[in-house]
């Protein structure tokens, strides 16, 4: 009994005794051990760590001086070079190239001249023969132009005045209208004595209107007449203008009456007078270096080459021609002496 209450006692000691003092074997062993290991454990973190740093600072390192990029930059750099440097060409070459293009062109349109009529100047080919030829078929004088043309409606008989006054009035009734019809409407207001301004005023507009029908825009016409008429009367004593550029001041008056005007009425050559005709004829057998749009172009393309003392038969010499044989509508080209060496022949253009 004694021996077992000494073993209770015993045990009761042994378990109520402070855990700091109770030995447990191994377990400061486990303890060092797990030191051990969270030591190495952070000793392998730090190693990581400065691999991961370097690992890093190499690449930059790398990433800096890799050869590939070196290239790429370089490239770049070539390419900038290259561009500055091709701007910098191209405003120094350019105008010596477009200085050796005009004179290229140049060069050429003077070896077209030269090789034209032997001289700078430009001129058509074969036009001394197929002015030659024109006159030669209008010898007979049989145009309408020949007989009814504006120089033959005023009277020669009358006053200086007079007759200038009434062949700037045919000029202007002669637009987009037939020889024929002028004439008739002139000897009808020289019949009723209508050949002054002062007469054309005091005429009522219907009355005019009878007189000068059936012109083209006879209406308009008539507005025009009074206009020029006022005007006349006004500035320039019952006269009309004598230069070109007072006559085309006027009403209804345009270039080519008024170089007409300037050769009937004042006897002074001052431009040729391009008509419809004229106009025509010129770009059918090449007498304009390109083809012209309008009579006014005409005039001035014919003026660069013609000799100016052929300037006053022109119009004339190419308006019956037109009349006769060069006509708007299928020119009778088997007639023309010209059938040869005439452009048009055998061709359809607009002219």
């Amino acid at each position: 009994m004694s021996k077992r209450v000494k073993l209770d006692s015993l045990l009761k000691a042994a378990a109520f005794q402070p855990a700091t003092k109770r030995k447990l074997p191994g377990r400061k062993k486990a303890a060092e051990t797990a030191e051990a290991v969270e030591q190495t454990d952070n000793k392998d973190k730090g190693n990581d760590e400065k691999v991961e740093v370097k690992s890093k600072t190499a690449a930059k390192t790398k990433k800096r001086k890799s050869p590939v990029k070196k290239d790429i930059s370089v490239k770049v750099e070539d390419v900038s070079d290259s561009a500055e440097c091709a701007a910098t060409t191209a405003k120094t070459i350019e105008p010596e190239k477009i200085k050796s293009t005009r004179g290229k062109r140049k060069s050429t349109e003077d070896h077209d001249a030269k090789e034209n009529n032997g001289s700078e100047q430009w001129f058509p080919k074969n036009w001394e023969q197929t002015l030659f030829n024109i006159r030669k078929m209008r010898e007979s004088h049989t145009a309408p132009v020949d007989e009814m043309g504006c120089h033959k409606c005023a009277d020669d008989e009358a006053s200086g005045p007079v007759f200038r006054y009434l062949s700037l009035v045919s000029l202007m009734l002669s637009s987009q209208t037939k020889d024929q019809v002028t004439h008739a409407a002139v000897q009808r207001l020289r019949e009723a004595k209508k050949c002054t301004p002062e007469s054309i005023i005091s005429v009522p507009d219907a009355e005019l209107e009878k007189l000068i029908y059936p012109v083209g825009f006879y209406k308009r016409k008539t507005q025009y007449l009074k206009s020029v008429a006022k005007i006349l009367i006004e500035q320039y004593n019952s006269d009309i203008p004598k230069t070109i550029k007072d006559l085309c001041k006027l009403p209804g008056v345009g270039p080519k009456m008024a170089h007409i005007c300037m050769q009937v009425a004042w006897n002074e050559t001052t431009g040729i007078g391009v008509d419809t005709h004229v106009h025509r004829i010129s770009n059918r057998i090449g007498w304009v270096q390109k083809p012209t749009k309008t009579p006014e172009d005409t005039r001035m393309a014919l003026e660069k080459w013609l000799p100016k003392d052929l300037w006053a038969e022109v119009n004339h010499l190419l308006v019956g021609f037109g009349q006769e044989i060069c006509q708007p509508v299928r020119p009778k080209c088997s007639e023309c002496i010209n059938k040869s060496i005439c452009p048009y022949t055998g061709k359809k253009y607009e002219f």
